[in-house]
């Protein structure tokens, strides 16, 4: 009795695994964390989703269907309020959709055989078998769309960048306007006769499997007296319609033990990098910044901002630099700083976490300056960072 007992509960305790495991599919889980958060091996996952097609049995499948979807009860409600004669928009009402929704699952799911019209039942069948269909992308299909967009990955640019790119060099090829999604999905999931796995390696984060952007920890306070606070920079900072003002940082290496310099226009993204081979303290930040500013033209020094680390103790010797001064973002509050941020996220593609930064000679520093001011940012309207900085400056 025990024996069959437990060989009813273990099948039954599977199948609520399983189903744990779909709910976390469908919610936009990885494949890799659904597991470790069901407790089964990953291999199980990817057996489960190769043996289903990537999608959940039907058993649990409206169970953990995502509401972005028409579900079973929501196909066979359109049939019924349709053999009642209600048209597409009241229907939409009535089923909290909206008309174009409905109007496609009628267009998609209705066919010339089907006696009566629309039947929910079919539908429902003909959409899930249609989700299961293996699709081979664009990128897959054409070779030559394929070759030009590895060729961009290789330097390095963004999906993103290269979707753009594909829009504004070949406009009279609208099959080559990609949205940048496609291009992660074919990287990550291309397959056979698709773009190279190793290509992640070319991507800003480098990561060889998809994770969920997770919020990340906020730095402690670090206490230094400040000298004038960012609610007192000028309010024409903000609205970025000049060159000159500044943001900066640090980025260090493993163990704090090494660092580079930071800089970045807030107007137009253009960089500069300070080389600190002989550490990060105070007196080597305001060499660096010395040296770093001596070849920047007057007018294209309004502003510095920085936060409150120590590296900055001499920012009374470096204010005569600006026309306005030095100014301290609040405590703990990197998104006063955002432009700096970001552009020390791009950096990490080039000066990892957890190596020695000192190994880089002025000239690598230089290197990938010039390689970041010559690449196309959406926020410059497709434009780089060293077209925009020339011409704002005045003539």
């Amino acid at each position: 009795m025990m024996g069959v007992l437990m060989a009813i509960r273990g099948p039954k305790r599977r199948l609520e695994i399983e189903s744990e495991y779909w709910r976390l599919i469908l919610s936009g889980v990885g494949t890799v964390e659904a597991c470790k958060q069901v407790g089964i091996g990953r291999k199980t996952g990817y057996r489960w989703r190769a043996e289903n097609g990537g999608l959940p049995p039907a058993r649990m499948a409206e169970s953990a269907r995502s509401d972005r979807y028409l579900s079973l009860l929501e196909r066979q409600r359109i049939a019924t309020l349709r053999e009642r004669g209600l048209g597409v928009r009241e229907i939409a009402r009535r089923l909290g959709r909206s008309p174009s929704t409905n109007s496609r699952e009628l267009r998609r799911n209705t066919s010339e055989h089907d006696r009566g019209g629309y039947d929910g039942d079919l539908a429902h069948a003909r959409a899930r078998q249609r989700m299961r269909r293996p699709r081979r992308g664009r990128v897959l299909q054409d070779a030559e769309l394929r070759a030009e967009i590895q060729a961009k990955l290789e330097l390095e640019w963004s999906p993103e960048q290269i979707a753009a790119h594909l829009r504004r060099s070949f406009p009279d090829r609208p099959n080559w306007h990609l949205c940048h999604e496609t291009i992660y999905q074919a990287i990550y999931h291309g397959g056979r006769g698709g773009l190279s796995r190793q290509l992640t390696a070319k991507l800003r984060t480098g990561r060889p499997l998809r994770r969920r952007r997770r919020r990340p920890d906020q730095r402690r306070i670090r206490f230094v007296a400040p000298a004038v606070l960012i609610e007192h920079r000028p309010a024409i900072v903000e609205k970025r319609v000049r060159v000159g003002d500044w943001e900066g940082d640090l980025i260090t290496g493993r163990l704090n033990q090494s660092a580079i310099g930071t800089l970045v226009d807030r107007t137009s993204r253009y960089l500069r990098l300070i080389p600190l081979p002989n550490g990060h303290a105070a007196e080597h930040v305001r060499d660096g910044l010395l040296a770093a500013f001596a070849d920047v033209p007057k007018a294209a020094r309004w502003t510095l901002t920085w936060d409150q680390g120590s590296e900055m103790a001499f920012h009374d010797q470096v204010a005569p630099l600006f026309h306005e001064g030095v100014f301290f973002a609040q405590p703990a509050s990197p998104w006063q700083r955002g432009t700096n941020e970001n552009t020390n996220r791009l950096l990490r593609q080039y000066f990892p976490k957890g190596t020695n930064l000192s190994l880089h000679s002025a000239e690598d520093l230089r290197a990938v300056e010039r390689r970041l001011n010559s690449r196309p940012r959406k926020s410059l309207g497709w434009c780089t960072p060293a077209e925009v900085f020339a011409s704002r400056l005045p003539s």
